[in-house]
């Protein structure tokens, strides 16, 4: 699997191409479904562009990429940086299990958060799987510790060293600390250390994904023009 990250948390100035309203979330993703990608992760934002976890504005912008590309698996985060109260995570994900054609497929939940375990159940009650991500060795170990939650569909291993000469082995530390799991391993990078941990995702055959989200620069270092200018860049990696 190849996955289109399109925003994340970067502030709507970052990249003239960024999309925020949900509109520009749903037409990024028709882009990316004609370049053949079947999974878009998207961090939905409040009127003034603030990340939200507020099932109105979560459910606006999942019901329009729907729209647009039925058949898209579509992820929104949990991220404790939006909604710091574990309590409050939890409620706003159970009404997204209310939301119908607004109702995200998947939803990402980092191992390091305080009460991860509770978000996964509460994604489960919904019906709506779960993003594992896992940042450090650490987090590998918490994880292995407390087991896979059963509504778990991948684990999102993120190597969050930017430096490129040191991302991929990062990533592989991570690796080897998750050793043999029930569910795929998606393997990604951030900034400088992007493409390097893409490639090397892509040559041992892991899933992985691109997009704004990750980095705003091709692998050529020029600044990409849209994500499909980046899924086009990681596709060409390909074996």
């Amino acid at each position: 699997m190849l996955q289109a990250v399109l925003n994340g948390s970067r502030p709507a100035d970052a990249h003239p191409a960024l999309p925020i309203q949900a509109r520009h979330l749903a037409r990024d993703a028709r882009a990316v479904a004609r370049l053949g990608l079947t999974a878009v992760h998207v961090h939905p934002r409040d009127p003034d562009g603030e990340e939200t976890l507020d099932p109105v504005h979560v459910g606006d912008a999942v019901a329009l990429i729907r729209h647009e590309v039925p058949n898209m698996e579509i992820g929104v985060t949990t991220g404790r940086w939006i909604q710091p109260d574990p309590k409050k995570r939890i409620d706003a994900v159970l009404a997204w299990g209310r939301l119908d054609h607004g109702r995200p497929d998947v939803c990402s939940v980092n191992v390091h958060e305080k009460g991860w375990v509770d978000v996964c159940k509460a994604a489960a009650s919904v019906g709506i799987g779960v993003e594992l991500g896992v940042w450090t060795m650490g987090d590998a170990v918490t994880l292995r510790q407390n087991g896979v939650p059963p509504s778990t569909v991948r684990v999102l291993a993120e190597s969050t060293v930017s430096d490129p000469a040191t991302a991929v082995a990062e990533a592989v530390r991570i690796l080897r600390a998750l050793g043999s799991l029930p569910v795929p391993v998606m393997l990604h990078g951030e900034e400088d250390g992007a493409w390097p941990v893409l490639e090397y995702a892509l040559r041992m055959g892991k899933d992985t994904r691109i997009g704004f989200e990750d980095v705003l620069v091709r692998p050529d270092g020029w600044l990409a023009t849209g994500n499909d200018d980046l899924v086009r860049s990681a596709l060409a990696f390909r074996p």
